[in-house]
Parts: structure tokens; C-alpha cells; sequence
């Protein structure tokens, strides 16, 4: 439409300049190419500076471009052609979503790499804690064999049942290494960061899940997280999904779903986990937030 006689700009064809028609089209072509120009560089600067929440205040921009345009050519007729605007307020469109595409993507690529570290971890610590615990089952089989070869009947059987013990929590970590799904929910908060009403909801297939929480206790804010609620689950994930489904009316962002925060009390996350699972691990309603307190003092 931008070519010659495409009919992205119309204008009067009755122009006359000095009496002559032929001048007066020249004129009229050349000042359309100059208001073209102009909202072609507006439109343009609007595309590559584009943001996918400021797509209608950039359509909103090109309106007011093109009507100043009409308004500037007034007495020639000249005007942004309707269906060359609609084309390109459909390309801020399109413009915005690739740009809200590619923010997804991205995001998605760092979930999945934050994923992947985190299941590194898992794995590292199951396997460790295997390791230590089939070295401690076999300083116990030694020392079991040397009882019996002296005879201490009563000394074994106490060896024996340690033994045992040692025998299921292998079991509970190789349980663990099997099943994806098993790991333990929690609630936790950061009044000092987010005030009295947000909670963050997640999951952590950890052995120990205080090592996640401590995590995110990082240098990203300024105060610890305090844990409300813990419990585990041989199907966390679905627990998750389930709060997450049930609260989406008052998650914080909207966009980035992995962003796991919500405008929720941590009383009505225990009311909703304890609807789902029946009983806690451990819960406390009103965070403890020293730091925060002790910062405030």
C-alpha cells in the first residue's frame, strides 16, 4: 500500500497550483508522501519500542497521528487512507504479541533450567543420603558381628533393631528417588518484603524442605521467608496444582504463573490444605519475622 498508487494516503485530485492542474497534483504528491513519511516513522518508532502491556496506548498514539495528519491536511484532503491505519494498528497488535511470545519463551527456558537445578540437587542429596546411610548400615552389620562372636545375645538384639531402622529409611529414600511426585508442600510469607497479606505456595521434593525455604531466603529480599505450613504428600504435585487452581483468583502475577504468590492469609491456606489433606506436619498462623521486627525496633 506504500507503493505508488497504493492507496495508503489519499488525497484531493482537483488541486490546482498558478491555474495549473498538472502543478497542483505535484504538489498534492509530494506533500502526501511527506505526511506519509511522517506516520510511517511514528508508526515505525511505535513497533520497535513496543511492549506487550503498551499496546494500546500505542494504538492510541497512532490515532492521534493519523487524525493530526487529516487535520494538518485539511485544505489538500489528504488523509491517512482508513484501511492503511487499520493495518497498521493490526501490526502493533501482532507486534505486541510476538513481543509477549518471546517473553514467554524466555521465561519458560529459565523455568525449565531452574527445574532442572533443582532436580540436580534432589538427586545429589538422595543419592548422598543413601550413601551415608548404607555406610552407617554397614558400621552396624560389623559391629553386629562382632556382639554375636562374643556372645552379647541382648546387645545384638538393640543392634538389630537399629539395624531395622536404618532398613526403612533407606527404603523412604529410595521411595523418594522413585516417586516424582512425593515431596512436601508449603505456605510460607515475608512480611517485611510483602506485607501482612501475601503468601507464597510451593512445593519441594527435598529431603530436608528447609533447604528450599533457606533458598529463598536469598540476597533477592531484604528478610527471611517464615514457614506456615509444611506437609508432605506422596502426590505434592497434585496438592500444589489443586491451591494453585483454587486460589487463582487472588494470585499476585497474573502472567507468569510459575511466579507461585498469592493475596491469601495463611489461615486460608491451612483451611484449603486442610481440606485436601486432612492434617498438617506443622503449622503457625502469624510469622515469627525476627529480622523484620528486630529492624523495625
Amino acid at each position: 500500500m506504500v507503493q505508488r498508487d497504493g492507496d495508503a494516503i489519499e488525497a484531493s485530485t482537483s488541486w490546482s497550483v498558478n491555474g495549473s492542474a498538472t502543478e497542483g497534483r505535484k504538489m498534492v504528491r509530494d506533500f502526501s508522501k511527506l505526511m506519509l513519511r511522517a506516520y510511517n516513522a511514528e508508526a515505525d518508532n511505535q513497533v520497535r519500542g513496543l511492549k506487550p502491556y503498551k499496546v494500546a496506548s500505542a494504538k492510541d498514539r497512532l490515532d492521534k497521528v493519523a487524525f493530526t495528519i487529516e487535520r494538518l491536511g485539511k485544505t489538500m484532503s489528504i488523509r491517512i487512507a482508513p484501511a492503511y491505519h487499520r493495518l497498521r494498528l493490526r501490526e502493533l497488535e501482532l507486534a505486541g504479541d510476538y513481543q509477549e511470545m518471546l517473553a514467554r519463551e524466555k521465561e519458560q527456558e529459565r523455568a525449565e533450567k531452574e527445574r532442572l537445578r533443582e532436580e540436580r540437587k534432589v538427586q545429589q542429596e538422595i543419592q548422598r543420603e543413601r550413601e551415608r546411610l548404607d555406610k552407617e548400615r554397614q558400621h552396624y552389620l560389623n559391629a553386629l558381628a562382632a556382639l554375636e562372636a562374643k556372645g552379647d545375645l541382648e546387645a545384638a538384639a538393640r543392634m538389630r533393631a537399629q539395624i531395622d531402622d536404618i532398613a526403612r529409611a533407606i527404603e523412604d529414600v529410595d521411595y523418594r528417588a522413585a516417586n516424582i511426585r512425593a515431596g512436601y508442600v508449603y505456605v510460607i510469607s515475608n512480611v517485611g518484603a510483602f506485607g501482612q497479606r501475601m503468601i507464597k505456595v510451593g512445593m519441594t521434593r527435598r529431603l530436608d524442605p528447609m533447604d528450599r525455604v533457606r533458598e529463598l531466603s536469598d540476597a533477592s529480599v531484604p528478610f527471611n521467608f517464615d514457614v506456615h505450613a509444611l506437609f508432605f504428600s506422596e502426590d505434592a504435585v497434585g496438592i500444589e496444582a489443586t491451591m494453585h487452581q483454587q486460589m487463582a483468583d487472588r494470585r499476585v502475577n497474573k502472567v507468569n504463573l510459575r511466579r507461585e504468590f498469592f493475596y491469601a492469609t495463611a489461615a486460608e491456606a491451612r483451611d484449603l490444605l486442610r481440606q485436601l489433606t486432612g492434617e498438617l506436619l506443622q503449622f503457625e498462623e502469624f510469622p515469627e519475622a525476627v529480622e523484620f521486627h528486630q529492624s523495625q525496633r
